[in-house]
């Protein structure tokens, strides 16, 4: 006989699982989080209006200081050249007679010098300090970028006195023996390069100025140059462009604001430039044709000539000159601002 299948007895079903109970210890390291040092600070410190306030008018008068500093050079400058003003109106700037004896004073020859030694600068120190930071973003060995980089930094730490002295003694000889017969044979039909050489001039004074502000230039352009992303390098080259493509289209195009705002630095440094320049550019109130020929600046006659101001005409118009200084350097950085607008506008920067 078969034995019968138990059909009525049922599978066993497992019974489920309940939960562990939490132990003890969570309860406390829950309500220890929910009530630790830091939120329980928090909690009783309040909203903090008052700080974010207090700091938002700190931050608001630390930037209205800017306007009232300003404002304030400019109001002193005025009051001071009060005198001038009424004696010889707005016409003291497009006038050339400097003459404090007879007191007749304008100071058209000092706007001339000031602009021509800065632009002439400006024309040499920035295609050398163009190829200084190319040189050393893209194309130096890495053992020799340290040093090149300490020596062109430490050329803007050099006192101006000290330019001036080696201008005096290396390049004022070396313009009236070499370079200024040079030029006068090669370009003396331009005009620019004709009339006695001393080796004093405006030629001399720019020389000097672009020494001075190579490093400022060079400095700032190779920190834009470096912020550029390698993924614009790379792309450039993956696409086949030659390494000075590369450099045009992926580094000097996406760095050209930062590179218009480091030049419109160098040229400040260049208009105020003061003992450098005095040294050398002769000191003559004239305004010539010739780039041999001795001229004076802005900021070179009020340290020529403000220890002998004796009358107060003449102390007036030393100030008035510094007021114009003012003028022009107020009116270069706003041409540098319609620089960076006009570069600026409708290009941003191109991912290749």
């Amino acid at each position: 006989m078969t034995p019968e299948r138990e059909t009525s007895s049922p599978l066993p079903v497992p019974t489920p699982m309940s939960p562990p109970a939490a132990s003890a210890d969570v309860a406390p390291a829950v309500a220890g989080i929910t009530l630790s040092p830091i939120r329980d600070y928090l909690s009783k410190r309040g909203s903090g209006r008052l700080a974010d306030n207090s700091f938002a008018a700190v931050m608001l008068i630390c930037a209205c200081s800017i306007f009232a500093i300003v404002l304030f050079i400019f109001g002193i400058l005025v009051m001071h050249s009060r005198l001038s003003l009424a004696q010889f109106g707005w016409k003291f700037f497009t006038t050339q007679g400097w003459d404090p004896v007879s007191g007749d004073f304008g100071a058209l020859p000092f706007i001339y010098g000031t602009l021509a030694t800065s632009l002439l600068a400006l024309c040499m120190a920035v295609p050398l300090a163009l190829g200084v930071a190319i040189f050393l973003t893209e194309l130096c060995p890495r053992p020799l970028r340290a040093p090149i980089s300490f020596l062109t930094e430490l050329l803007a730490a050099i006192p101006s006195v000290v330019y001036g002295l080696w201008a005096v003694f290396v390049l004022v000889p070396l313009m009236r023996d070499v370079i200024g017969p040079f030029l006068s044979k090669t370009l003396g039909w331009t005009g620019f390069f004709e009339g006695p050489n001393f080796g004093v001039g405006l030629l001399t004074a720019s020389m000097i100025l672009a020494i001075m502000i190579l490093p400022i230039i060079s400095s700032l352009t190779r920190d834009i140059m470096i912020a550029v992303p390698n993924s614009q390098r790379e792309a450039a080259l993956a696409l086949g462009a030659t390494r000075w493509e590369m450099i045009r289209i992926g580094v000097l195009r996406n760095s050209r604001i930062g590179i218009v705002g480091a030049i419109m630095l160098g040229l400040g440094r260049a208009l105020g430039e003061t003992m450098a320049v005095t040294m050398v550019i002769g000191n003559h109130p004239d305004i010539s044709k010739s780039l041999f020929a001795p001229g004076y600046t802005l900021a070179s006659v009020i340290a020529n000539e403000f220890s002998e101001a004796t009358g107060d005409l003449y102390l007036s118009a030393l100030i008035e000159i510094g007021l114009a200084l003012f003028l022009v350097t107020i009116v270069v950085n706003a041409i540098a601002r319609l620089m960076v607008w006009a570069v600026t506008r409708n290009a941003p920067a191109r991912v290749i």
